[in-house]
């Protein structure tokens, strides 16, 4: 897995790319958040009319006596009315700021959240195989259903706050200077020291992110192999030794969230630490200057309340920029899926092909997935069209690796494979993997219905298609028994038909398919045939033997060669 650091500048270019197509509900968003600053700074208000107007002596504010009527602003009674109307007026627009705000950005986020998952999805789609069987299903997993959220988590609960929290502090520094330039200036004097703490804490937050998040991916994969090889765990009465090993794992995940809740309680400490040291030098100062007549009171507690409001925004900014860093992680290890490039590409002029005559060719091909370990080495041999070949050998002689290189799941790493002619990596990617019907050895079902588990190449098959297949894989008959027919949901990976009723359904779509593909490739288990039973494998007008060195005994007429193969005339069954 390409594990890239990402550069925070790369990092949030990325990001920015995401979210792109969302600008106008992002503007939106901020819009609504920007609104938050003209309220904060109402809030003090009613508080400093009741203390300086109602209370004490001090006219009204300029704005509101040109505002309001005389009735409202002359009289004490009209004067503690207009207070009290305020603090309803001011916080109801609030509230209503908030919930605007809250369903718009829950909107955003989600629709930018699913088509994340989404095109993550589509890509690990279009990956080798041999980026998951090297990495395995439950690393892709994680990232797509949890590191995918932290784009949405940055976007609209990450970004948008902060931008917001920058203007907010702008226009509070802005009223304040303009009441006491002094005490905006001691206010300020703390934002250094935000800005190195949240520095000191960004690094180690987002390593311990990273490390969490991988330990979290790791433990999931051990629910998905226990959970898929269910039968096996209870055969061997293994539950508690699963259970163990996935309490380790999840032990592991514990104290690396520990390590970090510590990191983020120290942080959050320092930085209330810092604000109060803050709001200590104002008040200090502000006492003073009331004493001296600089400042009333009401002036005093009304810059008290915008430094107070002041310092949040600032706590915000300086939090974000540390406690982000979880999300920040996350959508590193996003990107770093979109980054890994597949082993199979289609060429920029790939060939079209429509319908293949069906002649295969092997030219000393040879394949490893692993460097320095061949599994196939200089295989070299011919099918005609219209012919059946059975390939036999033992485990671990390529009979499964020969199937995959037909429609490119892999490409060798030597020699050429030719269908009708020409290299299969000339053709398209999709034409050619439509050319084949394969069946595997161990049947898999979607967690579908059996009509659509039979039609899954083709989803438009009409549904006397389907059940003229089902019959001929023997599968109509145990499915018209079933409660709801052919619509009869069959569970994750087939779990609610039998061990004898999940190979059907696939068997009838691939003989659906059949007559519609030029090719047709099977695998069935041959791995512990003796050489002298080979003739009771499925009919086939060849067959072809890959094997070890330890086999050579059996076909003394084969050539030597570990990996190699002869095409031998099929036995008589007599």
């Amino acid at each position: 897995m390409a594990t890239s650091r990402h550069t925070d500048f790369v990092l949030y270019r990325r990001l920015l790319g995401q979210v792109r197509p969302y600008w106008p509900h992002l503007t939106g968003i901020l819009l609504l958040s920007l609104l938050s600053a003209p309220l904060a700074l109402l809030n003090p208000l009613p508080l400093k009319i009741a203390v300086d107007s109602v209370i004490g002596t001090h006219p009204l504010p300029r704005f509101l006596e040109r505002l309001l009527p005389e009735f409202a602003t002359r009289t004490d009674a009209g004067r503690l009315a207009l207070t009290a109307g305020l603090v309803v007026v001011i916080a109801l627009s609030s509230q209503l700021r908030d919930f605007a705000a809250s369903m718009l950005t829950a909107y955003t986020g989600e629709k930018l959240l699913r088509n994340f998952r989404a095109q993550l999805f589509g890509y690990v789609q279009r990956l080798s195989l041999s980026y998951q069987e090297t990495r395995g299903t439950a690393d892709s997993t994680y990232r797509i259903q949890y590191d995918a959220a932290s784009v949405q988590q940055i976007a609209a609960e990450g970004m948008i706050p902060f931008v917001t929290s920058v203007f907010t502090v702008g226009a509070l520094i802005y009223v304040t200077a303009r009441m006491n330039w002094q005490l905006a200036l001691v206010a300020l004097s703390i934002s250094p020291a935000l800005y190195l703490v949240s520095q000191t804490y960004r690094s180690r937050l987002r390593s311990q992110s990273r490390a969490a998040k991988k330990i979290e991916s790791s433990a999931l994969s051990v629910v998905q192999e226990v959970l898929s090889a269910a039968r096996v765990v209870k055969a061997f009465c293994q539950e508690d030794r699963e259970v163990a090993r996935f309490f380790r794992r999840c032990s592991e995940g514990m104290r690396a969230r520990i390590r970090i809740a510590s990191l983020e309680g120290a942080f959050g400490l320092l930085l209330a630490l810092v604000t109060a040291v803050g709001m200590a030098a104002v008040l200090l100062i502000g006492v003073r200057s009331v004493r001296t007549g600089a400042l009333t009171l009401g002036e005093l507690l009304l810059v008290i309340g915008y430094l107070t409001q002041l310092y949040s925004p600032l706590k915000t900014m300086s939090k974000k920029m540390g406690v982000m860093q979880s999300q920040l992680a996350g959508a590193e290890r996003a990107f770093a899926l979109l980054d890994e490039s597949p082993d199979v590409t289609e060429h920029p002029n790939a060939w079209p092909l429509a319908r293949a005559k069906g002649a295969v060719e092997f030219r000393n091909a040879s394949f490893a997935y692993e460097r320095g370990r061949r599994v196939l080495s200089n295989v070299s041999f011919g099918i005609r069209p219209g012919t059946r070949v059975g390939i036999v050998g033992s485990t671990g002689a390529g009979k499964t690796t020969i199937v995959n290189l037909l429609p490119r799941f892999y490409d060798p790493t030597e020699g050429q494979i030719l269908l009708d002619g020409r290299d299969l990596r000339k053709y398209k990617l999709a034409d050619l993997r439509n050319q084949f019907a394969i069946v595997l050895q161990e049947p898999l079902l979607f967690s579908t219905s059996i009509a659509e588990n039979i039609a899954y190449a083709r989803p438009s098959a009409s549904k006397e298609e389907i059940t003229a297949a089902a019959k001929a894989a023997n599968a109509h008959e145990f499915t018209i028994r079933l409660p709801k027919g052919y619509e009869t949901h069959v569970g994750e990976r087939g779990m609610r038909l039998s061990g004898g009723e999940r190979p059907r359904p696939r068997r009838a779509d691939e003989l659906r398919r059949y007559e519609d593909r030029g090719c047709h490739c099977g695998g069935h288990g041959t791995a512990h045939a003796r050489p002298h039973c080979f003739h009771h494998c499925p009919p086939a007008d060849h067959v072809e033997t890959l094997r070890h060195p330890h086999q050579n005994r059996a076909w003394p007429r084969a050539q030597r060669g570990t990996g190699r193969s002869r095409r031998r005339k099929r036995p008589s069954s007599t």
